[in-house]
C-alpha cells in the first residue's frame, strides 16, 4: 500500500469540526528568503476562516536540504486552539484572520 500525505482534512476540537487545507509548502523568497507553510482553517458550516503561518524549518534556513513536511492532526488541533484563543472568531464574517504560530502549532 502506497503512503499519501494529506494535504487536507477534518478535525474535531471541543465537539466542533474544523476543515483544514495546505495552502503554501514551506519556499524561497527572492526578497524575505525562506517562508514556512501556511495552513487554511474553515470551523465547517461557518463563515470567517484563519490562516496558520509556520516558521521556515530550521534545517532549510541552514541551508540543508528540505525534509519531509511535518504536519499532522495534532499539530492543527493545538493551531485551532492558539489561533482561538488569540481572538479567531469563525461565526463573524469578513477576510480570514492570520496568526503566526511556532513549528509545535502554538
Amino acid at each position: 500500500m502506497q503512503h499519501v500525505n494529506t494535504l487536507c482534512g477534518v478535525v474535531t476540537v471541543d465537539g466542533i469540526q474544523y476543515e483544514w487545507e495546505l495552502r503554501r509548502e514551506p519556499q524561497r523568497n527572492d526578497f524575505d528568503g525562506w517562508l514556512g507553510m501556511v495552513v487554511a482553517l474553515m470551523q465547517v458550516d461557518m463563515q470567517r476562516g484563519a490562516l496558520l503561518e509556520f516558521p521556515p524549518p530550521k534545517r532549510l534556513v541552514k541551508g540543508l536540504k528540505p525534509g519531509r513536511l511535518q504536519i499532522n492532526d495534532a499539530i492543527i488541533t493545538r493551531g485551532i486552539r492558539a489561533a482561538l484563543e488569540a481572538g479567531w472568531e469563525p461565526t463573524s464574517r469578513g477576510k480570514p484572520v492570520t496568526f503566526e504560530v511556532d513549528a509545535d502549532g502554538n
